[in-house]
């Protein structure tokens, strides 16, 4: 069960096997139990980009599990902050939602030396997000 306290932040581009996935999974990884995340995409890939499961992995985050999943107006309900990736006029736009929309490159097709930038470019505005949305509380 959700906890309503808890921001929410939903990331979407199209496969959901790349950019979405490398956001989320920084997101759990830095944010703990500080924020709840979802990633969905509006049309979703078989699987998870190769080279994102492998740029990831050079940085200790293991995304070789994870799913692709279809983009829903309940996962967009459910969520406190959207950010698109390249995919924005596809997702519903609610009101009481904040949106956001972060340009970068669609990793589909590249290598694991094109897709680092990009996972470095991401870490870089998810610890933006973070520090304004669930900051850490200092002792």
């Amino acid at each position: 069960m959700p906890d309503p306290a808890l921001p929410s932040v939903l990331f979407v581009c199209v496969h959901n096997a790349g950019r979405s996935q490398m956001a989320a999974a920084f997101l759990t990884h830095l944010a703990g139990d500080r924020v709840e995340v979802r990633s969905a995409g509006s049309s979703p890939a078989d699987a998870v980009n190769p080279a994102v499961v492998a740029a990831m992995a050079e940085v200790g985050i293991d995304v070789s599990a994870e799913v692709p999943k279809v983009l829903t107006v309940e996962a967009v309900q459910a969520s406190d902050v959207v950010i698109t990736m390249g995919c924005g006029d596809t997702c519903p736009v609610l009101p009481g939602k904040r949106y956001l929309d972060w340009q970068l490159p669609d990793p589909a097709g590249q290598g694991v030396a094109a897709v680092r930038p990009l996972r470095e470019d991401i870490e870089q505005r998810i610890r933006g997000l973070l520090d304004e949305i669930a900051p850490e509380k200092q002792a």
